[in-house]
Parts: structure tokens; C-alpha cells; sequence
């Protein structure tokens, strides 16, 4: 038990981060850009979401299905690659980013039944991808997972 609470509780040395960030090839800018999309993401699911929420009256509540959820992940994980396509930066649509978020979001997002939880979310990502913060090894494994998925499917293309 001391050793997982250790994992997700105890700062790292700032060496060891920065060989750790070297060994994974993992780059300051890719680090910013992949924030950049998953910060994007989040924002259109929670400010498009017109699901079921504690703070609005029972009047104006909307039961979403699953299916419904789904079609609204879609929609913004769609307009999320979209907006990043007017940048030249291409992001594959299916593979194993996308069923990453999708499973993210699908239990951390959409199952979820409290607002401030849901609302926690972009704090969560932005402490994650904080470089002046202290990593722990659990963020660390989550800053590795997210970027290992999304750049083995971007494509950068120069403006001509």
C-alpha cells in the first residue's frame, strides 16, 4: 500500500524527470501541443454537453443515452482534429488516442453524476501538463500514455 501511495503522492527529483523526459523522447513542444488538444477536447465535451446536470432545475434536465453520449464524444473529438487540421497539424481520427479518450471521458465525463467532479477535469490535465510543477511516477505514466497515443498519429505538414 506505502508503495501506490508513494507512486501517486511523492515529487520526483527534477533530474530524474528531465533523464526521464530524454529517454521517452519526449519534447517541450509536443508536450505543449498534445496539451493544447486534450485542453481542447475537454472544453467543447463540457461546454457542449447538454446532459444531465445537478445545478439546473429537473425541469430543463435532458437524459442522454449512451448512445447519445457517444455521438456527442464523437462530434467534439471530430471538431477537436478539425480545428487542429486549419494548423496543418493532422491527427489520425480512429486508433488507440481515440479509444483512450473515449474510455477517459466516457467514465470520468459521462458517468459521472457530479458537477464538480466533471468541472474538475481541466484542472486535472492542467496540473498534469504543468513543467513547473513537481511529477510524481503516476504522472509521469499518464504524461507517457498521452503522448506516445497522440504522436504516433500526427502528421505535421509544412504551410507552402
Amino acid at each position: 500500500m506505502e508503495n501506490f501511495f508513494n507512486y501517486i503522492t511523492k515529487p520526483l527529483d527534477s533530474d530524474d524527470v528531465e533523464i526521464w523526459f530524454k529517454v521517452n523522447n519526449i519534447f517541450p513542444e509536443k508536450m505543449e501541443l498534445f496539451s493544447d488538444f486534450v485542453n481542447s477536447l475537454n472544453y467543447l465535451i463540457r461546454d457542449t454537453y447538454l446532459g444531465e446536470d445537478e445545478d439546473v432545475g429537473k425541469e430543463t434536465k435532458i437524459n442522454l443515452s449512451e448512445d447519445d453520449e457517444r455521438k456527442h464524444f464523437d462530434w467534439c473529438w471530430n471538431k477537436t482534429i478539425d480545428n487542429f487540421e486549419k494548423e496543418n497539424l493532422f491527427f489520425e481520427r480512429d486508433g488507440e488516442h481515440y479509444e483512450y479518450f473515449e474510455s477517459f471521458f466516457s467514465e470520468i465525463f459521462y458517468e459521472q453524476k457530479e458537477k464538480k467532479i466533471r468541472d474538475s477535469i481541466e484542472k486535472f490535465f492542467e496540473e498534469l501538463f504543468d513543467d513547473e510543477k513537481s511529477y510524481t511516477k503516476s504522472d509521469l505514466d499518464m504524461i507517457l500514455a498521452i503522448y506516445k497515443n497522440l504522436d504516433k498519429k500526427l502528421s505535421i505538414k509544412k504551410k507552402s
